[in-house]
Order: C-alpha cells, then structure tokens, then sequence
C-alpha cells in the first residue's frame, strides 16, 4: 500500500509539475523557478513559527506566496537599481534568501525535521492527505491551464505582442502556481529535487514534439514514468539488498538518465543533426 501511495503522489506531483514546465522553460524562466524552489524554505519556515503547523495547506501557500513575492522583488530592485544582469541578481538573491531559510530552521526547526524533509523530502512517510494535496494542487494546474491557455501561450512565445494587444501575461499566476507546487512536493521531493520535475521531462518531450498541446500531454506523462519506475526500483534495492535509498532522489536521477538517453535515440536513430 505505501508503495501505491508512494506512486500516487509523485505521478501527481509529475502531472502537476509538467503542466507549468513548458510555460516556464519557454519564458526562460527555469532560474528563476530554481531560485523559487530555494526561497520558498524561509517562507514555509516563518509560516510554521507563525501557525505551529507544517501541514496546512493555507497557511504554507500563505508563506510560498510571500517569499516568491520577496524573491521577484528583490531581484527586480537588483536588476533596475544596482544594474546586475538578471541571472547574477537571481544568483545572489536565491542564494541570500535560502541561507536565511536554512538559519531559521537551524536555530528554531531542529527538532521538527522540517528542514529535511522540505529539502530531500521522504517519501516513506506519505500519508493520504499527502495524495489529496498532491491531486488537489494537480487540479488546480490543470484548470488555470484550461483556462488561461491562450495567455500563456502567448505570453511565452510572444510577450511583445501580448503587450500590444494588452493582453495580461499571466506572469505572477505562474510564479504562484510554481510556489503552491513546490509545497505540494516538498513532502515527496522535496523543494530542491522538484526542479527536475519542472524541467527535464519537458526538455526530454521537446526532443520528439513540437506543439505545444501535444507538450503539455508528454511532459507529465515522462514524470509519471519516471516515478513509477523510481517507486520500484527504491523497493527493489530495499527488499532485495537491504538498502534504504531516497525514493525522490532515485526519481530525479532516473528523469536525468531518461533524457539522455532520449537524446541519444534522437542523435543517432533519428539521424537528426546537430544545430550549427
């Protein structure tokens, strides 16, 4: 049962992940949604001092929510005030942020094992509300998708036209959505590890399809492959060899393989060529 459990949470949490990953790799937006899954460790630090509760789900989306709002602020003075180019501002905000998040559960969350968890996270101790909060937040993706589709894709291909016709890009709602799928994760991967889910079952999609409707089906299908595939190999090394290994890291390593070895199959079967 934990193993189907195991399974259900991480497909969710693939599915809810592969939805916003196309968006957000398109609008080069993946450093940024690294400096998130970094940050958002403060903000669900403060929010458990604040509320006493590392598990409700308001109050954690509460503190993800400010800390993206902190951590786009910060970088925004960075690039308008100080003149730093936007990767080494988001460089130095992501990691000046973490380092406080890392402090605060050091000196205040030592026997919570809330740092741990948000940061490898444990898949051994999922519990039913893990897969409601998982599925939950999967529906919440796949809705905003659905309906702000065209936004979106607008605004990741072409955010100049979507300015002229002045049509919204959407581009906090993403960052939200990121955040609240951070925490959904970061019982399962952790927040660190679900940047794998976000990125590399798109990059390994875009290697054999092209359009976007067809992305947002492959992209969580890759993630669900991969943690099923992940969820059983962690129980084979266990049962057969006594080893305990984390089941999000087995994950996140197995969605690196798939890649390449997805590029391998499109370099030398599909005799693709290599960009000049």
């Amino acid at each position: 049962m934990s193993d189907l459990l195991q399974m259900g949470v991480l497909s969710a949490v693939a599915v809810a992940c592969g939805l916003l990953g196309p968006f957000l790799v398109l609008r080069r937006m993946t450093m940024f949604a690294n400096s998130l899954s970094h940050t958002i460790l403060l903000g669900i630090a403060c929010a458990f001092l604040v509320a006493g509760s590392a598990l409700h789900l308001g109050t954690l989306l509460i503190g993800a929510a400010l800390a993206a709002l902190m951590t786009a602020f910060c970088t925004g003075v960075l690039v308008r005030t100080f003149r730093l180019q936007e990767d080494a501002s988001i460089g130095l905000v992501f990691t000046s942020l973490f380092a406080l998040g890392i402090i605060v559960v050091t000196l205040y969350l030592k026997n919570v094992h809330l740092g741990l968890e948000s940061v490898m996270g444990n898949a051994d101790i999922l519990q039913g509300s893990d897969l409601q909060l998982a599925l939950s937040l999967c529906g919440i993706n796949l809705a905003c998708v659905t309906l702000f589709y065209k936004p979106l894709k607008l605004g990741s291909f072409d955010p100049n036209l979507s300015k002229v016709f002045r049509i919204p890009t959407l581009q906090f709602l993403l960052l939200f959505l990121t955040a609240a799928t951070c925490i959904g994760a970061f019982r399962a991967v952790g927040v660190l590890l679900v940047l794998s889910f976000l990125v590399g079952p798109f990059l390994t999609a875009r290697l054999f399809f092209h359009r976007l409707p067809t992305l947002l089906v492959a992209t969580p299908l890759i993630g669900v492959l991969a943690s099923i595939l992940g969820v059983l190999i962690s129980r084979l090394f266990f049962d057969g060899f006594g080893i305990s290994l984390s089941t999000g890291g087995i994950v996140s390593t197995l969605i690196g393989l798939i890649y390449v070895g997805a590029k391998w199959v499109d370099r030398f079967i599909c005799k693709k060529p290599l960009p000049s």
